[in-house]
């Protein structure tokens, strides 16, 4: 099976997805199967894999990530593969590969041709979570989602071959936003990452450089962008609540609150940290490192108590298992959707993406015993790898579309 992957980025700080197709990417390679990924980014700023290949055809322009390379590429290309993933929704790719996969079968029609036409899976990476069409904060990017679904996504959606999805909460939110809404199959095949490198002293002093001032003082880590919709604001309210009934009632010394992650320049960042630094009960104890990649990464969740992510919306988070990986409980909201695995594998708490739900889970994981954290961050590994290891997800995608192959 010859495999095509379409994706507008796969340079990592652009988030989630292009952290996902990398790994899938390279495990697919493992497996034996050519698979090979159109990206439209940069070619002289992407990331590059060695595992597989990529042929980068940006840079894209506008907020439709337009490229006039896509097409061109995929008439030229398109027979060689036997299927095709377009990963997330809303943008140039998903039109460039319905149109260029249109045109195939009509052309094969008309010669009668008995050539193998492509089947095309869409892979929406929750972006058809409710949550972006009800976000106060999103009500003309809603209009505009809604429109574009009537001329031109919903027939992709709906014409395709199978949509995949990485949990069961996914699939199951994507039948709420949008009609009509009829996919041919509906396919839950997970998602994993690859398991972390084991952990070395280095990771550790690579951490302790981006966050000197945190020294070897005990912390929870937040670890992703930072966005409105990772719900950082109100985290840092529930953790100056704690703090102030902390020193009210002189309880033991609390860990310290790193928020690691790209986006401090933006207005949001900047938001975020004022509320630190106009805060005496936060200034010394809530860390902004920037960015971590590589053994700065590593050294952060393998450093920390535990982490913590109480986001408005998350479809997988891989920075959550990314903790659960690293043998890290997570302390994390009901609104991200793998939750329920999470709570199933009793690996973290599960609490509202509200001030108050995000201090509950903080005080809970503190009125924990050590044995009871130990025993937590044991079933974090299994939950890990029993849930999200990239192996068996890997698996379940290769057998969903062979069985439509």
């Amino acid at each position: 099976m010859n495999l095509l992957h379409v994706v507008d980025a796969l340079e990592p700080k652009k988030g989630g997805v292009s952290q996902a197709v990398n790994a899938m990417a390279m495990e697919i390679t493992r497996f034996g199967i050519n698979n090979e990924v159109v990206t439209l980014d940069n070619p002289d700023e992407l990331y590059c894999s060695s595992a597989y290949l990529i042929h980068p055809l940006g840079p894209s322009k506008g907020p439709w990530s337009y490229s006039n390379k896509l097409i061109p590429w995929l008439k030229n290309n398109l027979s060689r593969f036997d299927a095709v993933i377009i990963h997330g929704l809303w943008l140039f790719q998903n039109f460039g590969v319905s149109k260029v996969l249109g045109d195939y079968k009509r052309n094969a029609l008309n010669q009668q041709s008995k050539r193998t036409i492509p089947k095309l899976f869409i892979m929406p990476h929750g972006m058809l979570d409710p949550y972006f069409q009800l976000s106060s904060s999103r009500r003309l990017k809603s209009i505009r989602n809604w429109i574009y679904w009537k001329l031109i996504e919903g027939k992709i959606i709906n014409t395709a071959d199978g949509l995949l999805f990485t949990c069961k909460e996914e699939c199951r939110l994507a039948n709420e936003p949008f009609k009509p809404y009829q996919p041919k199959n509906k396919l839950i095949v997970g998602l994993g990452i690859t398991a972390p490198p084991e952990y070395t002293l280095s990771m550790q002093n690579a951490f302790q450089r981006k966050c000197k001032k945190l020294g070897n003082q005990p912390y929870i880590l937040f670890l992703g962008r930072i966005d409105e919709k990772k719900g950082i604001d109100l985290l840092l309210h529930a953790y100056g609540k704690l703090s102030m009934d902390t020193l009210a009632k002189k309880k033991r010394k609390l860990p310290k609150l790193v928020v690691a992650g790209p986006g401090l320049e933006t207005s949001y960042g900047q938001k975020v940290q004022s509320l630190v630094y106009q805060n005496p009960l936060l200034k010394g104890s809530v860390f902004f490192p920037g960015m971590l990649e590589n053994e700065s990464k590593w050294g952060a969740f393998y450093g920390c108590d535990a982490f913590v992510l109480p986001s408005h919306q998350e479809n997988f988070g891989i920075a959550v298992v990314e903790a659960l990986a690293c043998a890290k409980p997570v302390l994390i909201s009901n609104q991200i959707n793998i939750s329920q695995e999470i709570k199933d594998a009793n690996a973290g708490l599960i609490e509202d993406d509200t001030i108050e739900g995000t201090l509950k889970a903080f005080k809970a994981w503190l009125l924990m015993s050590d044995l009871e954290k130990t025993e937590m961050k044991n079933r974090a590994k299994k939950c890990f790898e029993n849930e999200f290891a990239i192996g068996p997800a890997t698996s379940r995608l290769l057998n969903a579309i062979q069985n439509i192959l």
